[in-house]
């Protein structure tokens, strides 16, 4: 046996190893495995985390262009170039430093080539990851790179800047430093997992959960009143069919669901640190609460991708169990095992000791940027979805800090009329993906992937349209016939006709029936009431000075 054939670099040629005698009954559920060991657990994470990218970049190639592109409704261009003005026309570090983005260094003559080149690519490679459940620093750190260039140049459109981007961006970092260097083999002998690297993802869990909790205590008072979970199903951005139901549970039902969440949030965390079962019952704890999350309402990829960091509070031992067709796996993890406790593990190697500081390094890494993030979890003034660093390594998040009492909803309206005053006027109405707008239509269910203009709507319906101009931009597509818009858009009443002559925005607002109501019995899972209009009746003319004046190119002269 040379321990000196298998490397972290990669494998070159496996020798024979010693054989371990395992009855039966030992390869059962992992009878005979030690606890303490992490090679199944980097196996379930890396592919938990290649899941969460694999959407995260379907999302972004089927939307990204409508968005950011050259086309979008905030094209990403536009940005970096405002970006090199500021740091002094030219692309060097201080670009770099202020937008971390590999769009620098490509060709601007064609942006949503470059958007869907990224795209691709992120999930090529994170399905090869998700497929193989193995990895190397080299493809998750390409991973990371490559959507922190989407993210980056998201700038003010904040559809594509969401806490979970920032959370996103953080567990792949952190998957970097699961994977050997060079080595796509799922259990590298060389390269253990290293306990520094599971004990961030614990800790990003517990930072998780406490920002979300003390968030919610210092925020809305319904949180400290225990009734929440009367609004929060009905006024959520994007509810689901579940939601309708759970919302018209009994009070005391809301009442209980809000002290589970605070005793989820703000006490279970601290288990992480009580040893092994009560860590793995935190694991079991935060990912029920996850999975409830995501039967109730349509969170994006949020709760997803929250389950990853709790995964790391299962050793091999309690996760054998996913691995019951994998006899290879199984048998692969009781043979190292075997040989640790019978000494025959291989001396460290310079590649290893290396690797030892590496690890090392990481951990006074996410120590130092942790910092400013605890003391914002300790202070009056929290800020929840907050980056303290460029690269989003360590960040600080929160949810629901403050929940809406009431839904409120745009609603385009366009008519072909030449004028838009008389009773006579038919105003027909758009729909959306997603969202909330026909009564009668069902709520969506879409979790993990996330239709980010929905989203952006549900933000728009708080203000006005003077505090969000990207939706007089979107009314000024529609009276185009704008493919680009049209493509994020569920109902187009005009398709295969003349364009609108006249687009409005309504202000409604929004209530789940009452099941068994008349309402209810004709089909219709909303009623609405409207509050007045959210913009005037626009036309193209009219727009024509409002657009030059902020240099966006007129509707119809792409």
């Amino acid at each position: 046996y040379n321990p000196d054939s298998l490397s972290c670099a990669g494998a070159a040629v496996s020798l024979p190893l010693p054989q371990t005698v395992v009855s039966r009954s030992q390869r059962k559920v992992g009878v005979s495995l030690q606890t303490g060991t992490y090679w199944l657990t980097r196996i379930v994470l890396l592919r938990a985390i290649a899941f969460i990218y694999f959407v995260a970049f379907t999302v972004a190639y089927n939307q990204n262009k409508q968005l950011i592109g050259e086309k979008g409704l905030m094209p990403c261009k536009d940005y970096l170039r405002s970006v090199k003005r500021y740091v002094g026309g030219k692309i060097g570090f201080a670009a770099l430093a202020y937008t971390p983005s590999v769009l620098w260094f490509m060709d601007w003559n064609d942006m949503d080539a470059n958007l869907d080149g990224i795209a691709l690519a992120g999930m090529a490679l994170s399905g090869f990851v998700l497929i193989m459940g193995s990895a190397n620093m080299i493809i998750m750190g390409v991973l990371w790179i490559l959507y922190h260039s989407i993210v980056n140049v998201g700038h003010l459109c904040v559809c594509v800047r969401a806490g979970w981007e920032s959370q996103l961006l953080e567990s792949g970092f952190l998957g970097i430093f699961l994977c050997p260097l060079w080595s796509l083999s799922p259990m590298p002998r060389r390269c253990p997992p290293s306990l520094v690297s599971i004990w961030t993802f614990r800790w990003l869990i517990v930072r998780i959960m406490l920002g979300a909790g003390l968030i919610k205590i210092r925020g809305d008072r319904c949180w400290r009143e225990l009734t929440c979970m009367d609004f929060h199903y009905e006024t959520q951005p994007v509810p689901n069919p579940m939601s309708y139901y759970m919302h018209r549970s009994p009070w005391w039902f809301h009442r209980f669901e809000t002290l589970s969440n605070h005793f989820i949030e703000l006490v279970v965390p601290f288990f992480t640190f009580m040893g092994r079962r009560m860590c793995m019952l935190n694991g079991v704890l935060q990912i029920l609460f996850q999975v409830v999350l995501i039967i109730s309402g349509n969170l994006s990829f949020l709760n997803w991708l929250t389950i990853v960091p709790s995964l790391a509070c299962f050793d091999d031992a309690a996760l054998v169990f996913l691995f019951h067709r994998s006899g290879r796996a199984r048998q692969t993890l009781l043979q190292i095992q075997t040989e640790e406790a019978s000494g025959l593990k291989p001396p460290p190697s310079k590649g290893m000791l290396i690797r030892r500081v590496l690890n090392a390094s990481l951990g006074i890494l996410i120590a130092y940027l942790s910092v400013p993030v605890v003391m914002n979890l300790l202070s009056s003034r929290q800020m929840m979805n907050t980056s303290f660093d460029p690269l989003r390594i360590v960040n600080t998040y929160g949810a629901f800090g403050s929940v809406t009492k009431e839904r409120t909803e745009v609603v385009f309206q366009g008519t072909l009329s030449v004028n838009h005053t008389g009773e006579e006027v038919i105003w027909e109405e758009y729909e959306f993906l997603c969202k909330p707008g026909a009564l009668d239509r069902r709520p969506c269910l879409i979790s993990p992937y996330h239709y980010r203009l929905d989203w952006l709507m549900w933000f728009a319906a708080f203000q006005t349209y003077e505090q969000s101009e990207w939706v007089i931009h979107i009314a000024g597509r529609l009276l185009a016939n704008d493919s680009t818009v049209l493509s994020l858009m569920g109902h187009n009443p005009f398709q295969s006709r003349e364009k609108p002559r006249w687009i409005r925005g309504e202000h409604f607002r929004y209530k789940f029936t009452r099941p068994g109501s008349s309402s209810a019995a004709q089909g219709k899972w909303w009623v609405r009431k409207r509050i007045g209009p959210f913009f005037p009746p626009v036309n193209l003319d009219g727009l024509r000075s409002y657009f030059q004046s902020r240099s966006w190119p007129l509707p119809g002269s792409y």
